[in-house]
């Protein structure tokens, strides 16, 4: 049988990431190799340390752009918002978008080509990602006109716009892979119009869609009107090293309670700082670690301030690589209360290093795990009992540890990428 090459868009790519995008895409294209399926994946700016053996990288910052080429209408009504630097970012929240659009308006936008109308990608989440995207989708239509391949695969919003002019360059069928959704980051009526827009066009455009949980494919369907049979379900995994990192032995006698990722609403930051002042209360030993950034970092600063939690609650800031794994080790309890999640990777990491874990109702990752503690994440009584449950009582702690890592061990990229292969099968009529 022909081995299937995709041309795959995304934006970012270990070593070099932001959140769990990039992770998602290696831990793919790591399992498509495994099943024989050769990827070419597309990144605005490569950095030449990308996993070779993973996917063949190609470096948009060094492809020309079309010369000549139009959106769609209802992506070109914000050209002119684009040509003065967009504030827009993937994980900004709306509320903080505003305040940066007014920022960055009046300031003077300066070209970034080079003489063969190549652009310079930052290959980053800056002021002007809006331009970067559109730029992104030109040099798009001359990547899909030079490689060979059959199907196309485009990763998150940032890339739909690609994926669609890939498609319509080359005639090849175009599978969108819905990794979040505007909904998740802003809810019904707190949403970025520009990127709803963007989302459900890339949906709408493509041949088939992917999303990383039922969750999210509910939302697809009720909320971007996508026909339900266009959309299937394909689970994240993880995937870590077999070698033990070389961790200093740990002193604290300190139980320590872990919160990582983007600080921001939808990861419900606040749900854990009330969580942490209840379990204090009975468990005053106790440490809890924030480790991410986000908007709503200096609003969590200030929360545990009023609490008087300073003594006991650390902020790390953004963790990447072998720091990440590092902090599972030293946890005790792991927790992620998110308001709405897509998946969630980070749940299967720590349970991958051992540490018993507690999720919110409303997340994908919810769908495939049996042994994680699983609370509303409103309901901040049963989040902080779920916490002192596993301080307090070594045997639930050792059972959830056992069972989860038991568990996580079973959810491999490489039987995800099988069904993604199936999909592409599907859509080539092979």
């Amino acid at each position: 049988m022909k081995k299937i090459k995709v041309l795959m868009f995304g934006w970012e790519f270990p070593p070099h990431i932001s959140g769990g995008l990039g992770t998602a895409c290696l831990g793919l294209t790591k399992g498509l190799a495994k099943n024989e399926v050769e990827v070419l994946f597309v990144m605005p700016k490569a950095s030449g340390d990308e996993d070779p053996t993973a996917a063949r990288i190609i470096n948009a910052s060094e492809e020309e752009m079309l010369q000549s080429y139009t959106l769609s209408d209802q992506y070109n009504e914000h050209i002119q918002f684009m040509e003065i630097g967009s504030s827009l970012r993937p994980y900004l929240s709306p509320e903080v978008f505003a305040s940066y659009w007014q920022e960055q308006r009046s300031s003077q936008h300066s070209e970034h080509y080079t003489h063969k109308r190549t652009f310079n990608f930052s290959g980053k989440y800056g002021d002007n990602l809006l331009e970067e995207v559109y730029r992104y989708a030109l040099v798009a239509g001359t990547i899909a006109s030079k490689y060979d391949f059959d199907i196309i695969h485009a990763h998150d919003w940032l890339t739909y716009q690609a994926g669609l002019v890939a498609k319509q360059i080359s005639g090849k069928p175009l599978v969108v892979h819905v990794h979040a959704t505007e909904y998740d980051r802003g809810g019904e009526y707190n949403r970025n119009t520009i990127v709803y827009d963007i989302e459900k066009n890339g949906m709408q455009g493509a041949d088939h869609v992917i999303t990383v949980s039922d969750w999210t494919r509910k939302i697809v369907i009720e909320k971007y009107g996508i026909s339900p049979e266009k959309v299937s379900t394909v689970h994240n995994a993880v995937d870590f090293s077999d070698e033990e990192l070389d961790l200093p032995p740990r002193t604290l006698n300190e139980k320590i309670v872990t919160f990582l990722g983007r600080i921001t609403l939808q990861k419900g930051p606040e749900y854990f700082i009330e969580a942490a002042a209840k379990v204090l209360k009975r468990i005053p030993n106790a440490h809890f670690v924030m480790a991410g950034n986000g908007d709503k970092m200096t609003p969590s600063v200030r929360r545990v301030a009023q609490l008087k939690l300073g003594g006991h609650f650390h902020f790390t800031g953004f963790l990447r690589g072998n720091d990440v794994q590092r902090m599972f080790r030293y946890s005790d309890v792991y927790v992620m209360p998110s308001v709405s999640e897509p998946f969630g990777i980070s749940p299967l990491e720590a349970m991958r290093c051992g540490v018993p874990t507690i999720i919110s109702k409303q997340s994908g990752v919810s769908e495939v795990l049996q042994y994680a503690i699983k609370v509303d994440y409103w309901d901040v009584n049963a989040l902080a009992d779920a916490i002192y449950g596993l301080l307090a009582y070594p045997k639930l702690s050792d059972s959830l540890k056992r069972e989860g890592l038991a568990e996580v061990n079973t959810l491999k990229w490489e039987y995800a990428a099988t069904k993604l292969k199936q999909i592409y099968q599907t859509q080539i009529n092979i």
